[in-house]
């Protein structure tokens, strides 16, 4: 069976959500995939961002195995064992607080979503303030949330609530605060709007807004969470904490897994049995990943490992923005990039891929650079030589 034989199949049978690229992966190790006809890849974007340990990492792939053996769902009714100890690793690991646990990073903001409104119901506060450019998933209240136009194209009405900010100005989240605001979300990095990274001062004066006025501060880290910025969560750059942090994509370690944890400093109970619920959410196969996915980090010194190998991304990078005049800007943290161009990204994305190297273009001008937390500067300098050999290219276009 060749790709193209796959392609029918989907034209046949799965619905067309996706922009799909004509590649199927059938193997991955580390930063290497292999698709169907066994050419290599370097992935520079694995799964979304979710293979944050790379594919098939060793201590993942034991830990579904050993787990697998045992018992592979439990009914969110009765206790877990795997499940409490996560919850345990995830609070000590950001800031004392209880987890619910769910599917996906849209499921964890869903969740974040509701508490915010449970929370402000008794004084009539619902509202959330978001940013621009943002992305929070594709449910109808986490597309609502995500601030651009074109993903939420199509499915009005969209649910009330709420308002819209830019990142980065204060004045802009100032003018959005009502009598009716229970909470801000946003990311520290907007992945899917550029990576475009929250400056210092002005998350720190949103927590100051939010103390003062008793509203919620919430985080998305569905892609920042789990070493991706050189810590293992992103706001512990900033000096501050949030009342609820949202996570999925690299806690699982390549199953699927989200995770709200809200801050103990929040006394009162607000999601009660009844309340809210997922029957997947937290079972043991994918709470076993989650702990292996901890273990790992901490064994191997991955968080030393994404600081190191992001200052020789960021330099390398750099050094191409000063030799191609069509890159306009570098953004981003330790191993979460974006190159800004000022020609369409798409080709660019597609030309590497068909050289050997998986990347991401979003924003249609952003190419997204996010490899895995233990990469080498062998394998890193490989992939970024076979960018640089793409951009030459399209240079002497």
């Amino acid at each position: 069976m060749k790709t193209r034989d796959i392609e029918r199949l989907y034209k046949e049978y799965i619905l067309p959500t996706y922009t799909r690229a004509p590649l199927c992966l059938v193997k991955g190790k580390g930063a290497r995939v292999w698709d169907l006809e066994g050419k290599e890849y370097l992935d520079f974007f694995p799964g979304w961002g979710v293979s944050g340990l790379g594919h098939c990492h060793p201590t993942v792939v034991n830990a579904l195995k050993n787990q697998a053996r045992k018992i592979l769902h439990v009914s969110n009714n009765f206790l877990n064992v795997k499940q409490a100890f996560l919850a345990q690793e995830i609070s000590k690991a950001a800031f004392p607080g209880r987890v619910f646990f769910s599917n996906s990073g849209a499921e964890a903001n869903e969740t974040a979503v509701k508490f915010a409104r449970k929370y402000g119901s008794e004084q009539g506060r619902y509202e959330m303030i978001t940013m621009r450019q943002s992305f929070h998933g594709r449910t109808l209240a986490t597309l609502t949330a995500t601030g651009q136009e074109k993903i939420q194209e199509g499915f009005a009405p969209l649910p009330e609530g709420f308002r819209y900010s830019d990142l980065n100005d204060l004045e802009s989240v100032k003018k959005q605060v009502t009598h009716k605001t229970a909470a801000i979300l946003l990311e520290l990095i907007q992945g899917e709007g550029g990576i475009r990274v929250a400056a210092p001062e002005f998350v720190r004066e949103l927590r100051r807004i939010c103390d003062a006025k008793n509203l919620l501060l919430i985080f998305d880290e569905v892609q920042t969470a789990m070493g991706r910025t050189g810590k293992m969560f992103a706001f512990q750059h900033y000096g501050i904490e949030p009342d609820l942090l949202t996570l999925a994509k690299s806690l699982g370690g390549g199953v699927p897994i989200g995770a709200c944890l809200v801050s103990r400093k929040i006394q009162k109970e607000i999601l009660t049995p009844g309340t809210h619920g997922t029957t997947y959410g937290g079972n043991p196969l994918v709470c076993a990943a989650g702990l292996a996915v901890f273990k790992a980090i901490q064994r191997e010194g991955l968080l030393q490992n994404a600081v190191k190998m992001g200052e020789f991304l960021g330099r390398r990078l750099e050094a191409m923005k000063a030799r191609f005049s069509f890159i306009r800007e570098v953004r981003g943290m330790a191993l979460m990039r974006g190159v800004e161009l000022l020609i369409p990204g798409a080709p660019v994305a597609d030309k590497a891929r068909e050289k050997g190297l998986l990347i991401n273009c979003t924003q249609d001008h952003v190419l997204r650079i996010m490899p895995p937390i233990n990469i080498s500067k062998k394998i890193l300098t490989a992939g970024l030589k076979i960018l640089e050999n793409t951009f030459e290219e399209i240079g002497n276009g």
